[in-house]
């Protein structure tokens, strides 16, 4: 999510990346700085402060009172605009600043040829994300965006352990996210908010690929926008269809993050605020499945059977990386060896034309109206 704190952007003119050669990074750290120091953008900070092969060099954010305070914590310089830091020679920015100002302060970076690892969503509406996505192909420069999910331990435990067996082919992805009102974000829908996250997670696990089909219904109470919303995605594949059914809220009374993935070979439940997953693999115990199907067909009376026996129950192990470390590294790791993150521009521009065409969608079902906010509180 993109902190509350605007780092205000500078014109940061440069060559086209293209015609550069990739840094050399060999006998020295890569020099880092920070656009936005809020609630996420402090942490970005830490990060580059605390790893052996990064050196903050500043900070920039629109509270010079807060920036400062934050650089004399880490031991770096803080900064009043874009342009400054990268005079200041930064080769890496991470850009935590509201969604809003994110092409402000993101293109002027990548044009310079500075990488950028931006806060999710890429942007706020799809114009946005494809001015980020052409400045980054234009320039040359690396960019990835903080979708942060992907580096949850349960997820990291999930995709090893489909690299070490047979991946999951999706048929049906039922996703609940849903918190209590924060007041943070509440200049944006629900769904640009925290289904954000999800709809990262379940196009990656589609392959990249956006759905075909997108129906929605959404309520504003609280704010202006969407403050629950459920979204049912359709994809039609060669191998068959696959529906995702996402329920996201910020107007519950607990929190709660989980996920259960029905394929063809196993069923996975992945509980991201536990950092628990259970992975049940149907193939494990075919022979058994195989006579168990034949007894049926001729009338047994199975019904003292277990039918857990007849799976495969595993729990996904977990390490004990923590997200934002997690995907800062992979981030590097990119800008080292001068290669496309995997959460790139064109993954971080899917997402947020899912999110709008969700939004579009849910708009439509209820008429495009703002939803009475005594009434739906009254029986809320």
């Amino acid at each position: 999510m993109a902190s509350e704190n605007n780092g205000a952007s500078g014109a940061a003119a440069g060559a086209s990346n293209s015609e550069r050669a990739p840094k050399n990074f060999a006998g020295r750290k890569i020099r880092a700085g920070v656009v936005g120091v809020g609630r996420m953008g402090r942490h970005h900070a830490r990060v580059y402060a605390q790893l052996d092969e990064t050196d903050l060099v500043g900070v920039v954010d629109i509270n010079p009172e807060r920036a400062e305070a934050l650089a004399e914590q880490f031991g770096c310089r803080h900064f009043h605009d874009v342009a400054q830091l990268v005079e200041a020679g930064v080769d890496v920015v991470s850009v935590a600043v509201p969604t809003t100002y994110h092409v402000d302060s993101t293109v002027p970076l990548l044009n310079a040829g500075v990488a950028c690892l931006v806060e999710k969503p890429l942007a706020g509406d799809v114009n946005e994300a494809e001015k980020i996505k052409r400045a980054s192909e234009t320039s040359g420069s690396i960019l990835m965006v903080g979708h942060i999910e992907r580096f949850n331990p349960i997820m990291r435990a999930l995709r090893k352990e489909q690299s070490d067996a047979s991946p999951i082919v999706p048929r049906f992805i039922e996703v609940i996210r849903v918190s209590p009102m924060t007041f943070r974000s509440v200049d944006t829908s629900v769904v640009m908010d925290m289904m954000i996250h999800d709809l990262d997670v379940v196009i990656m696990l589609m392959g990249g690929r956006e759905p075909d089909e997108v129906q929605a219904s959404g309520v504003a109470v609280i704010t202006e926008h969407e403050d629950i919303c459920n979204a049912r995605l359709t994809w039609h594949l060669p191998t068959g269809t696959c529906v995702a059914n996402i329920t996201c809220s910020r107007l519950a009374l607990k929190t709660e993050r989980i996920t259960r993935i029905t394929g063809e070979n196993a069923y996975v439940k992945i509980d991201y605020g536990g950092k628990t997953g259970t992975m049940i693999r149907r193939l494990a115990n075919e022979q058994q499945m195989i006579e168990v199907r034949e007894s049926l067909r001729h009338g047994a009376d199975l019904s003292n059977m277990k039918w857990h026996e007849l799976v495969k129950i595993e729990e996904l192990q977990v390490d004990e990386g923590e997200p934002i470390v997690e995907e800062i590294k992979a981030f590097l790791d990119a800008v080292r060896h001068n290669r496309r993150p995997e959460i790139d521009a064109r993954a971080g521009l899917a997402n947020v034309r899912t999110a709008e065409r969700i939004i579009e969608a849910a708009r439509k079902e209820r008429g495009g109206k703002h939803i009475d906010v005594m009434a739906v509180g009254a029986k809320s």
